[in-house]
């Protein structure tokens, strides 16, 4: 056996024996609930009142277990990670299917062709009066679903090819009046504050700032002239803005990704390790119970 497998082995034996003693102590890993106010809170053990909810115990330990088995993939592809990975896919799927078929088929399909049955069945409350027009998108989801069949399958190009049709046009109107014309008309700034009357202000240096930048940026991506001279210096300066928003943007990124990490990491060692507690929650309502 590799050393390096002989540790990794020894490391897990060993927490695993270090969970298991913690828990037969009643020292991690249990949800306890009290009433108060007419509500459901979750409370430390030692709060008088507080009941074990079992519900949500497996809850915490399957959520420790899942988000332990997808960092697992730091140290190598192993059957924990792929099968944390299967049911995060599978049960996405799934929700998404119940949330599409509730919220969507419902009251906008069936709602809208046949609204008796839809208010006598699941939503009494529904609004609607019938229109035979979503004939059409229902007539189109049923040739979709030709793709499934065995032979036939060109038919649902035909449903594909209108949704794929309408989707571009609409998403092209949308990205002109948002986008492009926005960006257009958030570069064309004054470089004059009138407000401080003045060509030499900070307004005036970030609005020829921008402008700088975008004039660079479309010369470095202008590839009819050689970039030699005075056109090579400004790609050049257009370089070093586009590295600067591909940096700020990949900081971004990482920073919202380190907040996840952090949070995943506080469950972790506050709601189930409890070796830390931040909030002062169990040490607070062990001292003088919940008010």
């Amino acid at each position: 056996m590799k050393r390096e497998k002989l540790i990794s082995l020894i490391l897990i034996g060993v927490a695993v024996v270090w969970v298991v003693y913690r828990t037969a102590l009643g020292h991690m890993g249990r949800v306890y609930l009290v009433e108060a106010d007419d509500r459901i809170i979750e409370v430390g053990q030692h709060v008088a009142g507080a009941t074990l909810s079992v519900a949500r115990t497996i809850g915490l330990w399957m959520a420790a277990f899942f988000t332990l088995a997808i960092y697992s993939f730091l140290y190598k592809d192993n059957p924990f990670y792929k099968l944390a990975e299967a049911v995060v896919v599978g049960v996405s799927a799934g929700y998404w299917m119940v949330i599409g078929f509730w919220q969507v088929i419902v009251p906008n399909l069936i709602g809208k062709l046949s609204p008796g049955l839809v208010k006598g069945w699941a939503m009494p409350g529904l609004d609607t009066e019938r229109e035979l027009f979503y004939l059409v998108p229902l007539v189109l989801g049923i040739l979709l679903l030709w793709q499934l069949a065995p032979k036939g399958k060109w038919i649902s190009r035909w449903a594909l090819a209108f949704i794929l049709g309408t989707t571009c046009g609409l998403r092209l109107v949308a990205f002109l009046e948002a986008d492009f014309l926005s960006q257009m008309r958030n570069t064309i700034l004054p470089l004059y504050d009138a407000a401080a009357g003045s060509f030499f202000t900070w307004q005036t240096l970030t609005n020829l700032t921008v402008l700088v930048g975008v004039l660079s940026g479309l010369v470095y991506f202008f590839f009819s002239f050689e970039h030699k001279g005075a056109v090579g210096r400004v790609a050049k300066v257009g370089i070093w803005f586009l590295m600067i928003t591909f940096g700020a943007g990949f900081g971004y990124t990482v920073m919202g990704r380190i907040a996840l990490l952090a949070v995943r990491l506080e469950f972790l060692f506050d709601d189930w390790l409890w070796l830390i507690d931040p909030q002062m929650r169990r040490i607070a309502e062990g001292a003088v119970g919940v008010t």
